[in-house]
């Protein structure tokens, strides 16, 4: 097994669900009591590189739950930017049923790959959002949306055309699933064929370091 010392922060504000997202993609379970992620909490998924190829390499890889403090005080962003020194992947995590979640993951990628900046604790909405400020970001996204079990059926095809232009503006694919049902990540379903090609370009970047 090949070990991948480079990160994949998921980041989010507080309360979207990145602890249990994490829990049910390294453990294959429901995460039964989550709390409050305070700092940073990591994890481990085996992946396997290129499964079924003459490639096939498989990696540990680390998963970085960032706390998603929405505390203004640059000490606690200067804290964060910690953990985003080393990494090689990025999970955007946002509540479907939290219009102002969505909105927010444009501070957060600005936040993870503008890392050298010091962060100003603005709220940057989409409206603001330079699409060509990380146009040779080499580092892969993606954009997974929790809680769709809270949603209505009568209101998911609303709330889904809404959110849809978040994997436009990241380049990035998009996830939308709920964290207590591990069939939004069974085996051979688009969600995980999404997933495995995330991983692939993650640990693609971290070989080629």
């Amino acid at each position: 097994l090949a070990w991948s010392p480079r990160s994949r922060p998921l980041c989010a504000l507080a309360g979207v669900g990145k602890s249990s997202l994490v829990h049910l993609l390294c453990q294959n379970q429901v995460l039964g009591n989550p709390s409050w992620t305070v700092g940073c909490s990591v994890d481990v998924r085996i992946h396997d590189y290129k499964e079924g190829t003459p490639e096939e390499k498989t990696y540990y890889i680390e998963l970085w739950d960032v706390g998603g403090s929405v505390g203004s005080a640059t000490s606690v962003k200067s804290t964060r930017a910690v953990f985003y020194n080393l990494l090689n992947g990025i999970i955007l995590v946002h509540d479907l049923t939290n219009k102002k979640s969505s909105q927010n993951l444009y501070r957060w990628s600005l936040e993870a790959l503008n890392r050298d900046v010091a962060p100003t604790g603005v709220l940057v909405t989409n409206g603001d959002y330079d699409r060509e400020q990380f146009a040779d970001n080499q580092i892969p996204l993606l954009v997974i949306g929790t809680k769709l079990d809270q949603i209505p059926e009568t209101k998911r095809n609303e709330v889904l055309t809404r959110t849809a232009f978040l994997a436009e503006d990241f380049n990035a694919e998009e996830i939308n699933l709920d964290c207590t049902n591990p069939r939004y990540l069974a085996a051979g379903s688009s969600n995980a064929v999404k997933l495995s090609r995330f991983f692939d370009k993650a640990s693609h970047l971290n070989y080629a370091l």
